[in-house]
């Protein structure tokens, strides 16, 4: 048994001189290192308060000792956690009826402070939330932003992991799209791009396969992104559904030459109306349905030539834009109604996308890439926990493709 000490703040020149011994990622962790410091050190402030609040009265009130229960001192214990195991110091009252809820007794594991702390994290809340949400809910204990920092920065190592993970060999469909975030780089702030893959499986289950930060989006990135899909299994793509991005559809066919490539017909008509005087835009949404809410190919040939003699005088940009990327503008026609849905826009991907702006919309900034890509890959987690159920309609659309692509999607029966 020990003495009651003072309630001490962190012994920061101690946990200034484990981060200078620090060498190799495992030493941040190992026994002595400074985030095992800092965690005894939080697991010890919060027991002692929540004995405060068992007792009745603060540490340094005056009670009388032989009619009230008080403290005790305290016993050593040795508790695990994902910074290993760590031996503290747990508070005790005289009757023996304190019992922390941060680390139960006869339990070896906390009550995983650092699960909650990634929780919140993963919610979109910042350091400094999360450190106000905790003092709060433990009893005006602080825990510093730093700390929360330091916690949810071993999710690096889980999203190297995630990233690098073998995937099928063939996936029917696969949506591609960015998504732009401000990051802080150089004593600068720059427009990133955050590369999203999200595959169909065979199965007709959505998983998100990658995810990569880069600078504005770009055909080169791209192509970067999908040699490493390559390298971690896949083999071939039925079907990429894509925005407009010019030279995307070269990438995609220099690693997988037999996909077929189907560019979102909303991105197409957003890009159009930027060129449409306000006055007319109506008008010429008016000409444009016809087009791609044609029954077949033909009847869409058929109305595109109509837009191009109405509108081809005076937006010669937008109509020639539209001729220019027919061939993947109309891929869909081929399917059935089912899988035109699916394939004609990106929606599934940018449905995806706003799950993670609600993640992130309490960062106008990030403070480097790593922090972006580890909230990103932290509510992706939490997206994907509801992606039980398969793609409506998935097994029509899964026969109907295997009869398209007969030498290439076979089905076990």
């Amino acid at each position: 048994m020990t003495t009651e000490t003072e309630d001490l703040p962190f012994d920061m020149e101690a946990v200034k001189t484990a981060f200078k011994n620090v060498k190799h990622m495992n030493d941040l962790t190992k026994e002595g290192g400074p985030f095992q410091l800092m965690f005894k050190s939080t697991l010890e402030r919060l027991m002692k308060a929540e004995l405060e609040e068992h007792l009745g009265y603060s540490h340094g009130d005056v009670r009388n000792k032989k009619t009230e229960n008080c403290r005790n001192g305290t016993y050593k214990k040795t508790v695990k956690s994902t910074a290993g195991k760590v031996e503290i110091e747990v508070p005790r009252d005289r009757e023996g009826s304190f019992e922390p809820i941060i680390v139960p007794k006869f339990e070896s594991q906390t009550s995983d402070l650092e699960g909650q702390i990634i929780s919140l994290y993963a919610k979109g809340m910042t350091t400094r939330d999360i450190s106000e949400h905790l003092k709060a809910a433990y009893m005006g204990v602080e825990i510093s932003p730093t700390l929360i920092s330091n916690v949810t920065e071993k999710i690096l190592n889980e999203v190297t992991q995630w990233q690098a993970r073998p995937l099928d060999a063939l996936y029917p469909v696969i949506f591609f799209d960015a998504i732009h975030y401000k990051v802080r780089e150089d004593h600068k702030i720059h427009s990133k791009a955050a590369y999203v893959c999200l595959g169909i499986s065979k199965s007709g289950h959505k998983d998100v396969l990658g995810i990569y930060i880069g600078e504005s989006e770009s055909s080169t990135f791209w192509l970067s992104v999908l040699t490493d899909l390559q390298t971690r299994g896949i083999q071939d793509i039925l079907i990429a559904s894509i925005d407009g991005l010019k030279g995307f559809p070269d990438a995609i066919k220099t690693i997988f030459p037999k996909t077929e490539i189907q560019t979102c017909i909303v991105h197409q008509i957003r890009n159009s109306l930027r060129y449409v005087g306000s006055k007319y835009q109506k008008e010429f949404m008016r000409d444009l349905k016809p087009i791609y809410q044609a029954t077949t190919i033909e009847l869409a040939e058929q109305n595109l030539k109509k837009l191009e003699e109405k509108w081809g005088e005076r937006y010669p940009v937008v109509t020639n834009s539209w001729r220019r990327n027919w061939p993947q503008l109309s891929q869909y026609f081929k399917y059935s109604p089912p899988i035109r849905k699916m394939i004609y826009t990106t929606n599934i991907v940018e449905g995806f996308h706003r799950q993670l702006r609600k993640v992130t919309k309490n960062r106008s900034v990030f403070p480097s890439d790593k922090a972006l890509l580890k909230l990103m890959y932290l509510a992706t987690i939490d997206a994907s926990k509801k992606w039980t159920m398969v793609k409506r309609d998935w097994s029509e659309i899964i026969g109907q493709l295997s009869i398209h692509f007969e030498d290439r999607l076979k089905l076990e029966i």
